[in-house]
């Protein structure tokens, strides 16, 4: 068995022991597995609008009620969950990605690159994230599209701190001067040596990440400015709970706990990794 197989084992380990974590996955994996089915578990069309059944209650017929156009509640939270991951994984995936770019370029080579990337690093978090995609989405036509992205290129800072970070620590060990000396290029160093070794704390943020972009969504499809109608997500949904809170409980308390579930499962399985992975936390005696 090789070192990182060990590693790998040895971090499933501490995150298994960790029940909210496991709970938090479990959780996870069902909710992409009813989002990824949603056409096969609908049972309506999500658009379909009934004039006779505007605001019905929960029965057997609508296991979630209507809303005010008589759309069945339980599938349009079906097909929302579909644009809530959507947005969350690819918004993280672009975060992610430029994150690391600059954090890496950063802490490689240091010095002249590492001020001016760190000093717009800087300039991006003088910014107010929210207002900034806000006035963005306003300017532009909102879409899922624009959502995801714009969510993508204001939540990279972060990471490319905690990468940066590990770049300046990884960079003076010794199996890079080993590697240095063998002939190894730049792009060998950093794609082949080091950055596979600083993506454990990208991990974990990335986990975080995806919880707050749900967030993102939601609330911006509260507002009207995210996932228009007739398209359903768990944000727009809320709009209509808002507006009928009196008269129709249903339209914010479903909606509202499909955010709260995913939100927490996702900060769970963060919190989990990021103990999993910190060897500070283990213990001598790990078998």
């Amino acid at each position: 068995m090789t070192a990182a197989e060990s590693l790998r084992i040895l971090v499933w380990r501490r995150f298994s022991r960790n029940r909210l974590a496991i709970v938090g996955l479990t959780a996870i994996f069902l909710l992409a597995a009813v989002a990824l089915f949603a056409p096969l578990l609908s049972p309506y069309d999500p658009t379909a609008i009934n004039v006779y059944q505007v605001l019905s209650p929960p029965d057997a017929s609508h296991l979630f009620g209507t809303d005010e156009l008589g759309r069945d509640v339980l599938t349009r939270m079906l097909w929302g969950g579909r644009v809530s991951l959507k947005v969350g994984f690819v918004a993280v995936g672009i975060s992610i990605s430029i994150g690391t770019l600059v954090g890496a370029l950063a802490g490689f080579y240091g010095r002249r690159i590492d001020a001016i990337l760190m000093r717009f690093v800087d300039i991006m978090l003088a910014f107010p994230t929210l207002f900034l995609i806000l006035a963005v989405i306003a300017i532009l036509e909102p879409s899922i599209s624009t959502i995801m992205i714009i969510i993508g290129l204001t939540g990279w800072m972060g990471v490319s701190r905690l990468v940066r970070a590990e770049f300046l620590t990884l960079k003076e060990r010794d199996f890079i001067a080993a590697a240095r000396a063998a002939g190894a290029g730049d792009a060998r160093l950093i794609l082949r040596h080091i950055l596979p070794n600083a993506l454990a704390p990208v991990f974990v943020s990335a986990t975080f990440g995806i919880a707050g972009a749900i967030l993102t969504e939601s609330g911006l499809s509260f507002l009207g400015l995210g996932v228009q109608p007739p398209d359903p997500s768990w944000g727009n949904i809320l709009t209509s709970g808002k507006d009928n809170i009196t008269v129709a409980w249903w339209l914010s308390v479903f909606p509202g706990l499909a955010i709260l579930v995913t939100v927490l499962s996702y900060n769970l399985v963060g919190e989990g990794l990021r103990d999993a992975l910190d060897p500070r936390l283990w213990q001598g005696n790990e078998k």
